[in-house]
């Protein structure tokens, strides 16, 4: 472990972890949904940042575990560590920040996670962290505009008006025509969904998928 185990996570202001995540996730961008931002300090420096909040579409997210309820469980869904920090470090700091979010909100019951196979990564630090993975999608989600920069269409799709969507479309909800419209390039890859138990009594009702599925999908990265 090494001096990883020299690593403190507490929480932090947003605007402390929004400054460091647009400066290091690979994508620049926060998610707006995000409630709960624990930090990773070594030598007394901020070098990580994990945030947790709820998901895009909760009601869909529910069912996923038996028997949870409206605020039974956290989504994490941003994760930016920048280089200074040693290895094992990632899995280290979720450890600790589900203990801190089980000794402090004990009604949260379980975490979800989201990995992008397209850009970042197939999640080996969620399996590191003892996740289970329970799906696997192709993903078409992500365009690259002429300039390089990356956007998810949730983005345009979200907000339809302020962003011209259905302007470009004629009014359609076709992510796929707004980027043809826009000469954008779909990016392809996989989106893998990944659950962490913290009451080991809850019961997963969707099936748990052996980590060999990735390779076996061509979804790893």
């Amino acid at each position: 472990m090494g001096r990883a185990k020299e690593i403190v996570v507490k929480v932090i202001p947003a605007k402390v972890a929004v400054q460091f995540v647009k400066a290091n996730h690979y994508s620049g961008k926060v998610k707006q949904n995000s409630s709960l931002h624990f930090g990773c300090f070594l030598d007394g420096k901020l070098h990580g940042v994990m945030s947790y909040g709820t998901s895009n579409d909760k009601s869909k997210m529910l069912g996923l575990v038996e028997k949870t309820n409206w605020n039974d469980y956290l989504e994490l869904n941003r994760m930016a560590f920048d280089d200074y920090l040693p290895k094992n470090s990632e899995s280290r700091c979720i450890a600790i920040s589900i203990r801190l979010i089980k000794k402090n909100a004990p009604h949260i019951k379980w975490i979800l996670s989201f990995s992008d196979g397209t850009q970042c990564g197939d999640g080996s630090i969620y399996r590191a962290s003892g996740f289970v993975l329970t799906q696997i999608n192709k993903s078409f989600n992500l365009a690259v505009k002429p300039n390089g920069q990356v956007d998810h269409k949730i983005k345009y799709e979200g907000n339809p008006i302020s962003t011209g969507y259905f302007s470009v479309t004629g009014g359609k909800n076709n992510w796929k025509l707004y980027c043809e419209k826009m000469g954008w390039k779909i990016l392809q890859g996989f989106q893998l969904r990944y659950i962490y138990l913290i009451d080991k009594t809850c019961k997963i009702t969707v099936p748990i998928l052996p980590f060999s599925k990735i390779d076996e999908m061509g979804a790893g990265m």
